[in-house]
């Protein structure tokens, strides 16, 4: 379903473009680099789940090739890096997360990502009316910025999404010392801080904590 009909169906919201001068905010699009191979690895080697989510934070054989190299180098200034995936059914924001480092998404199939600023979280809390709504065309790459508030993308089809996640490498494993956040409510794993909406009951059982204010929003396919 492309961005015109997706519009259609979920008129209550405002589907923007990545392409729009409202995403600069938020990040950018990657450009300059070849993401074919990894794209292609995505295509023929991962499968979407039947329901839910799976996320893979770092994959040996995406990063043998060539592409994590120029990524370290290039874009994260010799930082080492991860590169993995989130594949899924997902439809619902249900949480909002930031890291230390910027994050980079690759669309392998159209997506839609749900985005927040880290500048609009008072009191470990966000206001869902902050939220922004943005289309990523498949094939398309995009920086998301420290001060990005993200989470899992958004299906455009039945089919599911599949999407490239490349992170500062680490980020996402489990803390060392889990109950010695220093008092902060938001550290839920290494390098990630997440308020999670109240009605995300799995999130709720992990001890994520209950931050984001007002409706959980869906995008809906039919």
């Amino acid at each position: 379903m492309g961005q015109e009909e997706l519009q259609n169906v979920n008129n209550n919201l405002r589907i923007e473009n990545i392409s729009d001068k409202s995403f600069s905010p938020f990040g950018k699009i990657v450009e300059n680099y070849d993401f074919s191979e990894v794209i292609n690895y995505m295509e023929g080697k991962t499968s979407i789940p039947d329901e839910g989510n799976i996320y893979v934070a770092s994959v040996p054989e995406m990063e043998q090739l060539r592409v994590k190299e120029l990524l370290e180098n290039g874009f994260y200034g010799e930082m080492p890096i991860q590169i993995g995936y989130c594949n899924g059914k997902n439809s619902t924001l249900n949480g909002l997360e930031y890291h230390m480092g910027s994050e980079i998404n690759i669309a392998v199939t159209d997506m839609v990502l749900i985005l927040g600023k880290l500048q609009d979280v008072e009191d470990n809390k966000y206001d869902v009316e902050n939220t922004r709504i943005f289309f990523v065309e498949k094939g398309k790459a995009i920086q998301l910025y420290e001060t990005t508030l993200h989470f899992s993308p958004c299906k455009t089809s039945s089919d599911g999404f599949k999407c490239i996640v490349v992170l500062p490498k680490g980020t996402n494993e489990p803390l060392d010392n889990p109950k010695t956040k220093f008092g902060d409510k938001l550290l839920f794993a290494r390098n990630k801080w997440l308020l999670a909406h109240p009605d995300r009951k799995v999130l709720m059982n992990k001890g994520a904590y209950p931050g984001i204010t007002g409706e959980n929003i869906e995008i809906k396919i039919k």
